[in-house]
């Protein structure tokens, strides 16, 4: 099970509502049979009169239902298994993604199973073993407190709500909202007592430096593909997708008050919105917004971090397959180079589309990819080829993980581990084989006068690598 804060950091935590926690642990109320985030804005109840919980999962299957004040299902995702690499945590992942959507009958059980490369006998033993509950169970729970966000946050009609949230039928969506929740979808919108908006509000743990993580992000935009706005000062971003075929866009806009972000989301027309709820998870992905950043920072060394200043985030790319073209393009240039050939391919091989009102560039499709010239390319013919390459092999296997990419003639571990880290969010991704990771540890060594052992100082800050790879891309030069 997810390990919980001790009982007296939750009762703390809970108190003196700290955001720091939202989504460690959730709050069961037990005189009242509903369960709740630690910010709850709600009057605190006594000690002797809640039980804690590592998920919202864990509140729901002890009967208690979630509060319609802090509404559980705003809270930033459980960061328990990040970092992990257990076939648990793939299958979470996989599940957040949709694989088990319309109600997660044996035959996708099996594909679950078979992707995770396990049997379903020992994939359920091991979601009751961990979480207390089947596959089946957790899927329903994350599809329906998706779906009860969009009900309170948007105006989308029921019907569209249980499609996106990946219910195969409207019958089906009203009978586990019913049997969860004791209430219909219907009655849940009388409830809110808010107005609906046409977008979604998306929490995360402070801190969060929300300027370095759009300075990451603007120094590597593409124009037309990325843009950056602001809204009453604060700073916004927004970018198109392509997900599961979906062509989409996000805008992001940050409200460091509230910790969260407000994103709108723009679709092309006919969208299959069964895709919503996975193209959300790909914006948290983007953004990092589960990280734990106190977890993160208890394991970096302080002779490699500033005290007091705020980690950095994990920049996410639009997916794995765009992660590993702009490894493939920087390979030995500068990052403003490597984003000038980014955007020739852009509008080489990409798609130009209006979606919801704006005219927008979307990155290539893999097929697209691997029949193009590359004529507006300056760079080697190899590189051309692995780029083809890449586009060929994802387009005959679009499944296919990062760790495939090394069977590619011209791409090598640091392609590899780049694309795993931003196309992916792999927390634990030290690119010690980077030219400028090389350059700002040799830098540390000599200030302290002593050598890094680059092996050993993996193994010490896992599974955060990422996070220290991002510290020295920033670091400054001077061993001042």
């Amino acid at each position: 099970m997810p390990n919980l804060p001790t009982p007296q950091a939750c009762r703390e935590a809970r108190l003196s509502r700290d955001a720091r926690f939202d989504g460690l642990f959730f709050v069961g109320v037990l005189t009242t049979g509903i369960y709740c985030r630690p910010v709850c804005p709600a009057v605190a109840p006594k000690e002797e009169n809640v039980r804690y919980f590592a998920s919202a999962q864990a509140a729901a299957h002890a009967g208690l239902r979630p509060c319609l004040r802090c509404r559980p299902e705003s809270a930033p995702g459980s960061f328990a298994w990040k970092g992990t690499g257990t076939t648990l945590e793939r299958a979470l992942k996989l599940i957040d993604q949709g694989l088990l959507n319309d109600g997660g009958d044996n035959q996708a059980m099996e594909h679950l199973a078979e992707r995770l490369g396990i049997s379903s006998r020992y994939l359920r033993r091991l979601f009751q073993e961990q979480l207390g509950l089947s596959p089946k169970q957790y899927a329903d729970y994350q599809r329906l407190l998706f779906a009860k966000q969009l009900l309170h946050q948007t105006d989308m009609k029921i019907t569209d709500v249980a499609m996106a949230a990946g219910f195969g039928s409207l019958r089906r969506f009203n009978e586990v909202f019913r049997d969860t929740l004791q209430l219909t979808p219907s009655q849940l919108r009388q409830k809110r007592g808010v107005q609906a908006q046409t977008c979604l509000l998306l929490n995360y743990r402070p801190p969060y430096d929300a300027q370095a993580m759009l300075a990451f992000f603007r120094l590597r935009a593409v124009d037309g593909m990325e843009w950056f706005t602001s809204q009453e000062g604060e700073p916004c971003y927004g970018r198109t997708l392509r997900l599961n075929g979906l062509l989409a866009w996000f805008e992001a806009c940050h409200e460091p008050e509230q910790h969260r972000f407000r994103v709108r989301i723009g679709f092309d027309e006919g969208s299959d919105m069964s895709q919503l709820r996975p193209f959300v998870m790909a914006i948290r992905r983007i953004l990092d917004l589960d990280a734990d950043m106190d977890s993160v920072a208890r394991c970096l060394p302080l002779g490699l971090v500033t005290e007091g200043k705020a980690l950095p985030r994990l920049p996410g790319a639009g997916s794995m397959f765009e992660a590993a073209c702009r490894a493939i393009l920087g390979q030995q240039v500068s990052v403003k180079q490597a984003t000038q050939l980014l955007g020739k391919l852009v509008r080489e091989c990409g798609e130009r589309r209006t979606v919801a009102g704006r005219e927008l560039w979307f990155f290539p499709a893999a097929g697209a990819l691997a029949q193009a010239t590359l004529d507006e390319l300056r760079m080697p013919g190899s590189r051309k080829e692995a780029l083809r390459a890449l586009g060929a092999k994802l387009d005959a296997e679009p499944d296919m993980g990062a760790d495939a990419m090394l069977a590619i003639k011209g791409i090598g571990p640091w392609t590899v581990n780049y694309a795993r880290m931003r196309g992916e969010g792999d927390p634990n991704v030290l690119l010690v084989g980077d030219l400028v990771v090389r350059k700002r540890l040799q830098a540390v060594s000599q200030r302290q006068g002593e050598a890094i052992d680059t092996d050993a100082l993996a193994k010490q800050v896992a599974p955060w690598g990422s996070y220290l790879t991002l510290v020295l891309w920033a670091m400054e030069d001077s061993p001042s």
